[in-house]
């Protein structure tokens, strides 16, 4: 077996190739944009090559067949972020189901991040933000994924564990149809953040995006940046955020709420976006973009995706969960009956606060996935993601 470098343009395309005749036979796996995945590693699309560097690499077999790849990638803000120890990561894997073939695609990722001074790896995750390409699924192979999100074979899990990559945390995606109802308790938080006329609740509006923008990221530093592993959001950022959303956003899933004008929450779906992109194979082109805009214009997508969910902490246990969830209850099953079903974007079990939330919403688990870690120094002790309080 022999790695080899993504560093040309061949390769590079073979990087793209590769899962398209692994996954052919796989009636659930939706092939990614091609786009989207060349944007992670291309320096004037992803913003964390600003403090952060990557490496891909093929694994092909002795007759120069591909049979794996892999990605290493450190990020200089999360590095030692709440961590023992220096940590990269790994992800965008894909291998035959051979574990000698796994592992060497491992080591090759473990070496070129032990020669940048890290001494642990997470995987698989994105060189980006966690809501894009983060975990290994380990439940629900009968769904298919939502937009850039992992969709693994079920041998994936014994190829990592195998290795010796440890469980860090679990990441749950909760589904449910629309127009089931919601809990009892849900009616009561709203009741008691609707009493405080402080607070208000409103879907955004186009018009006023770079508005919405910087209170997205300043709910989003509040609420989440104090997490391990995530660093604080910029408002460049949050414009970029924002502007990448708006050619798919719909005004009336996506919700904040304010108290005394201030923002203190938000509730951010939009339409799942694989229900189209399914039908471009990869291909955004100008056949892809007509496709697109098709089915866009005719609302062929029933399916909508919780994005995210923030509630500032000092305004959490006041019921504005609750209100924000059941403002737009009240769009979705009386007014405007556009989605028949909705997932939720994973929570990790780190988080029992939001689960506990989601759980009220209603719905199953309905998929999984695994964030892994791997400590270099097999003798010092593992410990999972702490539970935040």
């Amino acid at each position: 077996m022999q790695i080899v470098e993504v560093n040309d343009p061949k390769t590079a395309k073979e990087f793209l190739k590769f899962p398209v005749r692994l996954y052919k036979n796989e009636p659930n796996w939706i092939r990614p944009l091609d786009k989207d995945v060349n944007g992670v590693f291309d320096p004037k699309v992803n913003k964390y090559f600003r403090h952060g560097e990557v490496c891909r690499w093929l694994l092909l077999d002795d007759q120069g067949k591909t049979i794996g790849k892999i990605a290493a990638f450190i990020n200089k803000k999360t590095v030692n972020k709440d961590n023992d120890q220096p940590t990269g990561g790994v992800g965008f894997f894909d291998c035959v189901n051979d574990q000698a073939a796994a592992n060497l695609l491992f080591e090759t990722g473990k070496k070129w991040l032990e020669d940048r001074d890290i001494e642990a790896m997470d995987g698989p995750i994105n060189f980006g933000d966690r809501d894009n390409w983060w975990g290994l699924l380990v439940d629900g192979y009968d769904r298919p994924p939502n937009y850039q999100c992992n969709y693994h074979f079920p041998y994936y899990r014994d190829l990592f564990e195998k290795y010796g990559f440890q469980l860090f945390f679990k990441q749950f995606t909760f589904g449910r149809d629309i127009m089931d109802p919601l809990s009892e308790r849900l009616y009561e938080k709203a009741e008691i953040a609707n009493r405080d006329k402080d607070y208000s609740f409103r879907h955004i509006e186009k018009k006023q995006l770079k508005k919405y923008a910087e209170d997205f990221r300043t709910i989003y530093n509040d609420a989440w940046a104090r997490h391990p592993g995530v660093a604080e959001m910029t408002s460049t950022q949050a414009n970029a955020i924002i502007k990448k959303l708006k050619p798919i956003m719909d005004e009336k899933i996506m919700w904040f709420g304010y108290h005394k004008d201030q923002p203190v929450g938000f509730y951010i779906n939009i339409p799942e976006l694989n229900q189209v992109f399914k039908h471009v194979n990869g291909k955004l082109d100008l056949l892809g973009k007509l496709k697109f805009l098709y089915h866009k214009l005719m609302k062929t997508n029933k399916k909508m995706i919780g994005l995210v969910f923030g509630i500032s902490p000092d305004h959490q246990g006041k019921g504005v969960d609750g209100a924000l969830i059941m403002a737009i209850r009240d769009v979705l099953q009386e007014t405007y009956l556009r989605y028949e079903q909705l997932e939720m974007n994973w929570i990790g079990d780190f988080n029992p606060k939001m689960i506990k939330v989601v759980e009220q919403v209603g719905g199953d688990v309905v998929k999984t996935h695994h964030t892994y870690r791997y400590l270099f120094d097999r003798e010092k002790k593992f410990e999972r993601m702490p539970i935040k309080n």
